[in-house]
């Protein structure tokens, strides 16, 4: 018999739903197996977040940097400022909206130590580094590999990656649902579960609705370039949107976002370079989703906040999102460590934010792709009035 494949969303839904349906009537000290639990693999998670960083970035930006030429500069400027716009969008209609769908309550580490939910013991994992060194010393490597005309370094950082890859395939993502079953468990078994949850389906919406309205803007923006109807354009680009819905994965669309992308009037040279390059830098449905989530998640637990710790968050996050690609399970994972350093998010908050974010995971993908072929039409345009430029 074929073996049944559960993916990783239908995996972690089916942790939430257990642990809302048992964690009314499970015992304190069975709960408290998880909360151990928990509590070691937050610990692992702390140790790997500066490790993922170092490995997925170093090589992301030194294979950004072998390219060369006018190309890429501007196609890696457009798709940077792109996703600086998504996540300022995003901040912008959180503060105006979820005010009123949200109401404070308890940090999420309060709920635990209100019910004593303790764990029977914690096993401490100090990771090597602090989150920022790790940015920084990646972003040195990977400007430096870059740089070298020798493969050797590079070589040995690319078999890093590969490491860490199958870290996060072979032991985190496998162990991701029986963490979250935990966290809802316990915020079950505390009274609190409700809430957040409510919370999670007034947030899912408000995202959903702003990924549409940036798909338009972004056509109706490349739409001004090649003089064309901006929804006839958005129309040809629905396969690859539904096929990113599908699959979950920018590069596994690359072949129809390709495709279509041709069928709205890009040259094949133009498409061919830019659509597996955004493919990898380009993120902006997933930056609008982790600035929505972490707005949401902040105004619930009553952290302040304000416009230039989010700028800096969204920044950052920016340039953080360019290994996102490399990650199974999304971009959530490349962004834990500066949602931990310039957002404070504990653990419990990590993992709501690992849950929400997945929840929608393929939505932001589709996102992200579609909107790779109104920077082609946008790349197509500047590059064919150079390319006229010097004919004349």
């Amino acid at each position: 018999m074929k073996k049944i494949k559960i993916g990783l969303l239908a995996r972690i839904v089916i942790a939430i739903i257990l642990g809302i349906a048992i964690g009314t009537f499970f015992p304190a000290p069975l709960v408290r197996i998880f909360v151990t639990f928990n509590g070691i693999f937050s610990e692992f998670l702390n140790f790997s977040i500066p490790l993922i960083i170092v490995g997925l970035v170093t090589v992301a930006i030194a294979d950004i940097g072998k390219g060369a030429g006018k190309m890429l500069l501007v196609t890696a400027l457009i798709a940077y400022f792109a996703t600086l716009f998504s996540g300022f969008l995003s901040y912008f209609t959180g503060v105006t909206v979820f005010p009123s769908l949200i109401e404070p309550g308890a940090p999420l580490e309060e709920v635990s130590e209100a019910q004593g939910i303790l764990p029977y013991f914690s096993v401490s994992i100090p990771p090597l580094m602090n989150v920022m060194t790790a940015l920084v010393l990646a972003f040195t490597l990977g400007l430096g590999l870059a740089s070298l005309n020798s493969d050797a370094l590079k070589n040995v950082a690319r078999d890093f990656q590969e490491i860490i890859v199958r870290m996060i395939s072979a032991v985190i993502l496998p162990l991701l649902p029986l963490y979250i079953f935990g966290i809802f468990l316990n915020m079950t078994h505390s009274g609190q579960v409700y809430s957040i949850l409510m919370v999670f389906i007034k947030i899912i919406g408000v995202i959903f609705a702003l990924h549409i309205f940036l798909l338009v803007l972004q056509y109706s923006i490349a739409a001004l370039f090649v003089h064309k109807n901006p929804f006839k354009l958005l129309n040809k680009m629905l396969p690859a949107y539904f096929t990113a819905l599908g699959t979950q994965s920018s590069a596994a669309t690359i072949p129809v976002t390709l495709e279509q992308t041709k069928k709205n009037g890009v040259s094949a040279e133009v498409a061919g370079f830019v659509i597996p390059l955004c493919a990898t830098i380009h993120l902006s449905g997933s930056t609008l989703k982790i600035v929505a989530c972490a707005l949401a998640l902040m105004m619930m637990q009553g952290i302040p906040f304000d416009f230039p710790l989010f700028a800096g968050f969204i920044f950052m996050l920016g340039i953080t999102m360019i290994a996102a690609p490399g990650v199974p399970g999304g971009a959530i994972m490349a962004s834990l460590g500066i949602l931990q350093s310039m957002l404070g998010f504990d653990e419990s908050a990590q993992a709501l934010m690992i849950a929400l974010y997945i929840a929608m995971d393929s939505f932001g993908t589709a996102c992200n792709v579609t909107g790779d072929g109104a920077i082609a039409l946008i790349i197509d345009k500047i590059m064919g009035k150079n390319r006229a430029e010097r004919l004349c």
